[in-house]
């Protein structure tokens, strides 16, 4: 592309920036702004900062890619709210009948998003994401790296859904 080319497109992406619906990471943006709620805790083990860790890895992870403006109150084009509803450690490896070798953190969110600007792509939808960790760890000793993993791919798996239409 020429230095014409590149003039022309930077005169070009003002306007149709203007038209509300841009992309970024394969995302459709039809709105300005979003509220993302606080998610609520309704697994039966309840880890304290959880709520507020997940709602922070979704609101970073669609704030960050699609450039919405965060909100509250119920005019944002865009809102999400949801829950965790479960919180769970199993065994998911294991050498004999008595002896665990691996472990496994299961969380699940149950999401509810409406798009103020195209009502078919509203949904809920529960979404579940695992890490498997080394029976010789504790939980305790893990599961903040566990938590971070596990967020990172809810978050992805959300926005997804949301705005790629995954």
């Amino acid at each position: 592309m020429g230095l014409k080319g590149l003039l022309l497109s930077f005169l070009l992406l003002p306007m149709l920036a203007g038209c509300g619906v841009y992309s970024f990471s394969g995302a459709t943006i039809e709105g300005k702004n979003i509220n993302i709620h606080l998610l609520e805790n309704k697994a039966q083990n309840v880890v304290p900062s959880l709520a507020a860790t997940l709602t922070d890895k979704i609101r970073g992870r669609i704030l960050s890619q699609t450039g919405l403006a965060p909100v509250s109150g119920d005019d944002a084009d865009y809102d999400m709210s949801g829950s965790i509803t479960s919180y769970a450690v199993t065994v998911s490896g294991a050498q004999n009948v008595q002896t665990a070798t691996k472990n496994r953190l299961t969380l699940s969110l149950s999401v509810k998003f409406k798009n103020r600007k195209n009502e078919k792509a509203n949904f809920t939808q529960t979404f579940t994401r695992f890490s498997d960790f080394d029976a010789t760890q504790t939980l305790q000793n893990v599961e903040n790296a566990l938590i971070d993993d596990i967020g990172n791919q809810l978050a992805d798996d959300i926005f997804n859904k949301a705005f790629v239409n995954w």
